[in-house]
C-alpha cells in the first residue's frame, strides 16, 4: 500500500529543524511522495533546493492569492522562466480567495489567469485554491480549456463538485473530515467516486481533530486522514490508498 500527500508545505519554516525527520516517519507509513505548491516566487528557490534530495518529493510553482501584497510585476515572467527551466509537476498553489478581507477580485482574477496561460501552453495541471469563488474559477478553467488538476481543501457544494470532475479534476480531501461537526463535507466525501479523490494535509497548517489551533500538522497524518475516509465511506484502506495514489500520479504524471 502506498500512499501521497498531494499537497503539504514541507519548505515552509516549521519544519526546517525536523524536515529529515518528518521523510522518515513519512516512509514509515509507506507515504512515498509528497507534493508541495508554490505560494511566492521568493520561495521557489529553496523549495526546488529542497526537493532537489529526496526522490519522494515534488514541487509545483505558482503565485498564491493569499499573498498578493507579496507578487511583483515581474513575477509572470519569471514562473514562465522557471517552469520552461525546472519542469514542474503541475502550476500552483493558485487561484481565487473572496473570502479575503479588502480582497481586490480583479487583481486575483488577473493574475490566476495570467497562471492559467502558462498552464495552458505548457500542457500543465493546476493546483489550485478556492474560497467563496467557485463558479468564478469553474468559468476561467472553461474559457482557459484547463482540463486536469486538483482543487485543494474541496468543501463546496456537490454540484460543483461534479463540475469539477467534469473539468478531469480530482479534489482534495484533507484533516476537515477528521471533525465529527463538519457534518456537510463529511457527506459529501462519503458520496464522492474514489476515482477523483486525493488526500492532502496542507501541513503545516489545517490540524485535525484533536490537535490544537496552533499545532504543527504534518504530511505524516495522511494516515489519519485515510482512516477517517475508511469509516465515511466503507472502503479498506488498501482500496483508498491505491485508488487516490493512482489517481494523483496519472495526474501529474509521477512514478510509483
Amino acid at each position: 500500500m502506498q500512499l501521497i500527500d498531494s499537497h503539504c508545505h514541507l519548505d515552509f519554516a516549521q519544519f526546517d529543524h525536523d524536515r529529515d525527520e518528518v521523510l522518515a516517519r513519512c516512509r514509515a507509513l509507506d507515504i512515498n511522495h509528497i507534493i508541495i505548491p508554490g505560494v511566492r516566487s521568493a520561495s521557489w528557490d529553496m523549495m526546488i533546493k529542497i526537493c532537489q534530495q529526496p526522490d519522494m518529493l515534488h514541487y509545483a510553482l505558482g503565485l498564491h492569492p493569499m499573498f498578493m501584497q507579496d507578487h511583483s510585476e515581474n513575477d509572470i515572467a519569471r514562473l514562465r522562466d522557471y517552469v520552461n527551466r525546472y519542469n514542474p509537476v503541475a502550476i500552483g498553489e493558485i487561484g481565487l480567495d473572496f473570502y479575503l478581507k479588502d480582497h481586490n477580485k480583479n487583481n486575483q482574477i488577473n493574475l490566476f489567469e495570467q497562471q492559467l496561460n502558462i498552464a495552458s501552453e505548457m500542457q500543465l495541471p493546476v493546483i489550485l485554491h478556492v474560497r467563496k469563488a467557485h463558479e468564478h474559477t469553474i468559468a476561467l478553467l472553461k474559457k482557459h480549456t484547463i482540463n486536469k488538476g486538483i482543487v485543494h481543501a474541496f468543501s463546496g457544494s456537490l454540484e460543483q463538485a461534479h463540475q469539477y470532475i467534469k473539468q478531469g479534476f480530482l479534489l482534495g480531501v484533507g484533516g476537515v473530515i477528521t471533525y465529527p461537526n463538519a457534518h456537510r463535507v463529511r457527506r459529501l466525501y462519503a458520496e464522492l467516486p474514489l476515482s477523483n479523490l486525493a488526500l492532502e494535509t496542507d501541513a503545516p497548517d489545517m490540524p485535525l481533530h484533536g490537535m490544537s489551533r496552533d499545532q504543527r500538522n504534518s504530511p505524516d497524518k495522511i494516515a489519519d486522514i485515510l482512516s477517517q475516509l475508511c469509516q465515511l465511506r466503507g472502503e479498506t484502506g488498501e482500496q483508498i490508498a491505491n485508488a487516490t495514489t493512482q489517481n494523483v500520479q496519472q495526474l501529474l504524471a509521477i512514478d510509483s
